[in-house]
């Protein structure tokens, strides 16, 4: 049976207080998993350890933390203190994110992403197991490293995100699970077979791996707001945030939208931007408009087989009603 999630926003929040009160009412209602972005918003490893004191029993999880602005040293401290805090409920998730983001919010040179993710889940791995880390990597190399209290009782899983066929068969063949984000059901399954083949390569049963997909969803009375909120999310995404959505809807059957999206946002023409992308499309990518249609969408995502869990992400424009309301609609 495919999980359900909850994944939390990281906009349209007055508070770290609000971010918890959606973890909590996502406990409160059935959800397997809280997930927590790191963008531009607050950090993820903060809100997590308060969320983690502040629940009982739902699972949490970090998607994603960005391989480039923390070192693998850290990322495994991290991980294992809030395993720690969360009492075992913790699971890690990574990955590259992308230029527009690493160069332009970081100031780090995007280089060879798939190998620094790479080194990355492998120095993690050894962070967490409690023993001395000695890794000479092409990218890192580190000598002495290791904990000082005792490593987890269970290590927490490491799930690698990605969009492309070598970084989803990467998360396969080195990870605990792949995160998929802006993907149709047809996308999915096209990718689930890189993450086979990558654990093929790595020897391991693709059965073990956790398949996880964060899908906007808005469910709302108001039909038309909700289609509108996912629809002006879709195309940020799409042209504002770098080339590998764009590569990505392109792979999925979408190549002449996902362009139009992206010439009409990089000429600042927002309305055109929205106006390119068709019912098709946003019925293909976002569960939503109606508590129904929303509800529908969803389960037709969750019959996708070798998909373990869907979470339910929301629109950057929705308002904290909005978001409160749509948790409790599709609740499991």
């Amino acid at each position: 049976m495919t999980a359900r999630d909850v994944h939390l926003p990281v906009a349209a929040q007055s508070g770290v207080d609000s971010l918890v009160a959606d973890a909590r009412r996502a406990e409160r209602t059935g959800y397997d998993r809280v997930w927590l972005p790191e963008t531009w918003g607050r950090d993820a490893a903060t809100v997590l350890a308060v969320i983690a004191e502040r629940t009982d029993s739902v699972g949490l999880g970090a998607s994603i933390l960005p391989v480039y602005s923390r070192s693998p040293a850290l990322i495994g401290q991290t991980a294992a203190t809030l395993q720690e805090v969360s009492e075992g409920r913790f699971r890690l998730g990574i990955g590259p994110s992308g230029p527009a983001v690493i160069e332009g919010w970081h100031g780090e040179s995007f280089e060879r992403p798939l190998k620094r993710t790479r080194e990355t889940v492998e120095i993690v791995r050894r962070v967490l197991s409690g023993e001395r880390v000695e890794y000479d990597g092409e990218i890192f190399g580190l000598s002495g490293f290791r904990l000082r209290s005792d490593p987890p009782e269970t290590a927490p899983g490491i799930d690698v995100a990605g969009l492309g066929p070598k970084s989803v068969e990467l998360a396969g063949r080195f990870g605990d699970g792949w995160h998929a984000v802006v993907f149709t059901p047809d996308g999915i399954r096209d990718r689930l077979a890189d993450l086979e083949r990558g654990a093929e390569l790595g020897d391991r049963d693709p059965a073990e791996l956790r398949t996880t997909l964060s899908l906007t969803c808005c469910a709302l009375a108001d039909r038309e707001r909700a289609r509108e909120l996912a629809r002006q999310h879709t195309a940020f995404y799409v042209g504002g945030m770098g080339t590998y959505y764009r590569e990505s809807l392109a792979r999925q059957g979408y190549e002449e939208e996902a362009n139009a999206v992206a010439s009409a946002w990089g000429s600042g023409d927002r309305e055109a931007a929205l106006a390119a992308i068709p019912d098709e499309l946003l019925d293909d990518l976002c569960a939503a408009g109606t508590p129904e249609e929303a509800r529908e969408t969803i389960e037709r995502f969750e019959a996708v087989e070798g998909l373990d869990a869907v979470a339910v992400s929301f629109p950057r424009g929705a308002s904290e009603d909005e978001i409160e309301a749509t948790i409790d609609t599709l609740a499991p």
